[in-house]
């Protein structure tokens, strides 16, 4: 068999008829769809169509719940909360905005809380969102346990992800900074434990809290922070973000993100909008643009988000490839 090259509108099209397939409403589908195409996009594999075979087992065995209604309510002026009642992250967090967006122009920041949620995709593409409107956006997403507290063994936070994105003045994110608080993102472990590769030494400890560079062992064990305390210390920051302040599970209480085993993960979300206008005035962009200049400016450097940028531009010309042992886990799905 061959491998497939797609355009972007296939690769939506292509993920939304998997999920429906699976059981997921029009409405959660196409939010996850969306997030798909932006993933393949900007060249992050691992969490575009790779995960469909994981998204379509999920609503499957319940893990999702493909046709739940997410409950959107404002408890105070500046504050938005959604129930994602076990549904797709991707699709309570559309339903929500609209609501954040109008509170942030009318109080200059506000934030909106995610509950009883699951995985929200490429977490920059929600910061993202927020520059392209014009506003600084801040956001958390935590994940089930799979790292441990430095000189511990048993995980208790996940990789736990938060997103910086600023405005450009012109509609676009001026840069984007993605990263969780693990050495490595899990989702690239699981990618090379299935293609049965050894990891890199930093990334992971095993069920023993010994080094590893096998991915299966990595994945029975525990994910190294970045920088050591200090990433842990991030990923702690995000826990309580995106988990204590917008209720939903901790980490050591939520079930996987991959395989079937246990009920929904029940994590959260939370995202801060701010109006850059509300306290800097024009000062903000002018700001902004010495700042990165003065980045850019030296040679070898780039801004953050300046691959992803490179990467959309490349994939929109020439599309996505797809190879055939993939197609066949999403026809199967």
């Amino acid at each position: 068999m061959t491998d497939t090259t797609l355009s972007l509108d296939q690769v939506e099209v292509l993920a939304r008829q998997t999920l429906e397939r699976a059981g997921a409403s029009g409405e959660q589908s196409a939010s996850v769809a969306r997030s798909t195409r932006l993933a393949e996009r900007d060249g992050i594999r691992s969490h575009g169509l790779m995960y469909l075979p994981i998204y379509a087992e999920h609503l499957r065995c319940g893990k999702v719940l493909g046709t739940a209604g997410p409950v959107v309510s404002s408890p105070r002026p500046a504050a938005v909360q959604v129930d994602a009642a076990h549904g797709f992250a991707h699709a309570a967090i559309d339903v929500g905005w609209p609501d954040l967006d109008a509170a942030v122009r009318e109080h200059g920041v506000a934030a909106m809380a995610v509950s009883r949620s699951y995985n929200c995709g490429v977490l920059g593409h929600h910061a993202e969102r927020l520059a392209e409107s014009g506003l600084v956006g801040l956001c958390f997403t935590n994940a089930p346990a799979s790292m441990a507290p430095i000189g511990g063994s048993r995980p208790v936070i996940g990789t736990n992800p938060f997103a910086l994105a600023v405005p450009d003045g012109a509609s676009r994110a001026r840069l984007i900074i993605d990263q969780s608080a693990s050495a490595i993102a899990k989702s690239e472990i699981i990618l090379r434990a299935r293609k049965g590769e050894a990891i890199e030494p930093g990334w992971a400890l095993d069920a023993d809290g010994q080094p590893t560079e096998d991915a299966e062992a990595a994945l029975a064990g525990s994910m190294l922070p970045a920088g050591g305390q200090k990433g842990f210390g991030m990923g702690l920051m995000v826990e309580i973000f995106a988990a204590a302040l917008s209720g939903g599970n901790l980490g050591i209480e939520a079930s996987p993100f991959s395989g079937p085993k246990g009920g929904p993960p029940g994590t959260g979300q939370f995202f801060i909008g701010i109006d850059p206008v509300a306290f800097s005035g024009d000062g903000f962009h002018a700001a902004i643009s010495r700042l990165t200049e003065a980045i850019i400016e030296q040679q070898g450097t780039r801004l953050p988000g300046a691959r992803r940028a490179a990467n959309r531009d490349r994939i929109e010309r020439e599309g996505v490839q797809v190879d055939a042992a993939l197609m066949d886990r999403i026809k199967a799905a």
